[in-house]
């Protein structure tokens, strides 16, 4: 794994610039998005969650690197905006008891399978009733665009991600090419998946 916080020491105006993901804006374009709360995994340096924070979001924010974590406020600041930040390994974070956000968006966690299948968990774990989870990753496809980690354990496949999401709604579920332009490490062709799905208002019944 990569040393993140020497990664983003080096980097304290923003490691993967200062625009927000694309693919999290198209949602929160959407007329069938409004939200008060949203907890942001991975998040880094917080380009994501101050987006979502200068819409209105209460935003929590919660990243492995406690150097981005600092990064993050110390940007949030500059901007003028708060958002709740702290740093947690997501292969053992779960949300305190008894507390909910109303979407939870994952975009480009680049580790190993396990550490994926975690954050997943507990995100499902933190999400509302009727609330959104949003993911966006490099996708493990047959021939790969050079653009994403290098490293097949890192990729992501759709199957195996919906598979984690119990009893899930699905809005969109695609894998594809698409062109990123979000920074110097996120400019060009990349192969990946796009997730939106929503947990049901109430449990599916069986009987």
């Amino acid at each position: 794994m990569p040393d993140w916080d020497a990664t983003y020491a080096q980097a304290p105006a923003g490691l993967f610039g200062s625009e927000p993901n694309e693919y999290l804006r198209e949602i929160m374009a959407r007329s069938d998005v409004r939200l008060r709360t949203a907890l942001c995994l991975a998040d880094g340096d917080g380009r994501n969650s101050r987006f979502l924070a200068a819409l209105g979001v209460r935003v929590t924010a919660v990243d492995l690197s406690s150097v981005a974590v600092a990064n993050g406020q110390a940007l949030d600041a500059l901007a003028g905006l708060t958002v709740e930040r702290f740093a947690a390994d997501l292969d053992t974070w779960r949300p305190p008891a008894g507390r909910t956000w109303d979407a939870v968006f994952l975009m480009y966690l680049q580790a190993p399978w396990p550490t994926r299948r975690a954050a997943l968990a507990a995100g499902w774990s933190a999400l509302a009733a009727g609330g959104w989870m949003v993911l966006e990753g490099f996708a493990d496809t047959p021939q790969p665009s050079t653009l994403g980690p290098g490293k097949s354990e890192l990729l992501y496949r759709l199957d195996m991600t919906l598979a984690e999401l119990p009893d899930h709604d699905i809005v969109e579920a695609l894998t594809g090419r698409v062109r990123l332009s979000e920074g110097p490490r996120h400019r060009g062709l990349a192969d990946v998946i796009r997730l939106a799905v929503r947990k049901p208002l109430q449990a599916n019944s069986t009987a």
